[in-house]
């Protein structure tokens, strides 16, 4: 199982994993008592119930890098670029936006 940890400017927001049954977003209870940042995204509205989907949770597969960035990054770091949820994890920890990803080992 690969898992991330979800940050919005820097406070805990959630958890990000994918397993046998696709993708899995959780909002932690901290942050959902507390959300003074809002939800990370519009399409991603804070609840307790954890987001599923086979996929990439399409919010989270649109930070991660195109085009030259991400052939450079593929390249010098041997990346599968089909691998979504391995790219997010080593690509997206410092992002431009509120919204960061950091790997949990």
């Amino acid at each position: 199982m690969k898992k991330g940890i979800v940050y919005k400017k820097n406070q805990f927001a959630g958890t990000l994993w994918e397993d046998e049954e696709g993708f899995h977003f959780l909002y932690h209870p901290s942050y959902i008592d507390n959300p003074i940042y809002g939800a990370i995204s519009k399409t991603l509205p804070i609840r307790k119930e954890r987001y599923d989907s086979e996929h990439m949770i399409p919010f989270f597969d649109g930070l991660i890098p195109e085009g030259w960035l991400l052939k450079i990054a593929i390249d010098n770091w041997k990346l599968n670029p089909r691998d979504r949820m391995n790219l997010l994890l080593s690509l997206c920890e410092d992002n431009i936006g509120d919204v960061s990803i950091k790997r949990e080992y």
